[in-house]
């Protein structure tokens, strides 16, 4: 029986006698388990308190531009500068142990919600962090990386990229044999293994070879909107099967191709996330600071603005023929949930579509949970 399979079968009548301590609280209060895919540090930790976040993935690396030979741009994640990134959140961090916890463990969330703090799991966006041998892995280890992504957009000697182009669209690079064994490391590292922006095989590749579920942490549905950045179903349904989550994000080009993004959409998504890979599956990510897209916050959400600054990126990437940018973006943020406070509101838009508390319960922040206990050990 698949791992998603167990899972269901579980059933709604044992779900309230088998919920993890945090979560039981969580359920039994005002106040619900909220977990974020895809965030980052922010500046003014008051933001903690008023996302409600309970846990967060949180990307701690630094990028360096690096101009590819076709003249398009990828965003590299070196080693020195994650090695940098890393210590400087780590530190942060530590300084601000009333409201901040490195999260090092699954368990670490029910401690933060004991003490009323939030949980950090810093995340590196790409495995170019990992440039010369896989002990580099274990130093990052040591420092409190505890999420991997194999890859950002473009491919690398681990992973193809979903924005690499190739006489597929990019689709069908594979899993590279440095990177199995990138993926056997961070099964023993106990490292949680994320495929956002790999490309189709490279995550179905990844999933299949490792021990351990899987998650996407951002990303959006291929079926609603034909993108190379959007999965799947095959991916979603992997991922659901290996035990992991896919969470759904905030880049409302990627979410919808209507000319006004509404909160309706994002439910769209995850409701298809549900169907292909059942509740157990679902999540949320952001991949916008805590507060929202900042410059759309400051153009107080006019999207016929803001989306300006993505035309000329887009338009290099439809010059090269990648899945889907073919199609102009008008809008980068569904007004409503581009705001600190999107994690209540996803959960009161679930609830009023439907969803049984129990459900809305798991999708904003029990099913991340689960993963995370059963990977950070």
């Amino acid at each position: 029986m698949k791992r998603r399979q167990l899972l269901q079968a579980l059933g709604a009548g044992t779900l309230l006698s088998t919920l993890p301590t945090g979560l039981l609280a969580a359920t039994q209060s005002k106040r619900p388990l909220f977990i974020d895919g895809m965030s980052f540090l922010p500046e003014d930790l008051a933001d903690i308190q008023a996302s409600g976040l309970s846990a967060y993935l949180c990307d701690i690396s630094t990028i360096e531009e690096v101009k590819q030979a076709d003249g398009t741009v990828n965003y590299k994640r070196t080693y020195k500068a994650c090695k940098e990134s890393i210590s400087i959140a780590a530190n942060r961090v530590a300084d601000h142990p009333q409201t901040l916890l490195q999260g090092l463990s699954g368990s670490d969330i029910d401690r933060a919600m004991d003490s009323g703090r939030c949980a950090i799991f810093f995340q590196i966006q790409g495995a170019d962090c990992v440039e010369d041998h896989l002990g580099q892995v274990d130093e990052f280890y040591a420092q409190g990386l505890r999420v991997l992504q194999l890859t950002h957009h473009y491919g690398n000697s681990f992973a193809g990229g979903a924005l690499d182009s190739d006489a597929n669209g990019g689709l069908n690079l594979p899993l590279t044999p440095k990177g199995y064994a990138l993926i056997a490391k961070l099964n023993d590292k106990k490292i949680l293994l994320d495929v956002s922006h790999s490309s189709e095989q490279t995550a179905l590749d990844a999933i299949k070879a490792s021990r351990q579920s899987v998650v996407q942490s951002h990303g959006a549905v291929r079926a609603i909107v034909p993108h190379a950045r959007c999965s799947p179903d095959s991916v979603i349904r992997a991922i659901a099967d290996s035990g992991g989550v896919f969470g759904v994000f905030m880049m409302s080009f990627w979410l919808t191709h209507d000319p006004v993004p509404t909160t309706d959409h994002y439910l769209a998504q995850l409701k298809h996330v549900a169907k292909v890979g059942g509740l157990d599956a679902v999540a949320i990510a952001n991949d916008y600071p805590l507060r929202g897209h900042e410059n759309l916050l400051k153009l107080n959400n006019d999207n016929a603005e803001g989306v300006k600054e993505y035309l000329d990126w887009w338009h290099s990437l439809r010059a090269k023929k990648v899945l889907g940018f073919d199609h102009e973006p008008v809008h980068v943020v569904i007004p409503e949930l581009n705001h600190i406070e999107r994690m209540s509101r996803i959960y009161d838009a679930l609830k009023g579509a439907g969803f049984k508390a129990a459900e809305a319960d798991k999708i904003v922040g029990g099913n991340w949970q689960r993963v995370l206990k059963s990977v950070l050990r």
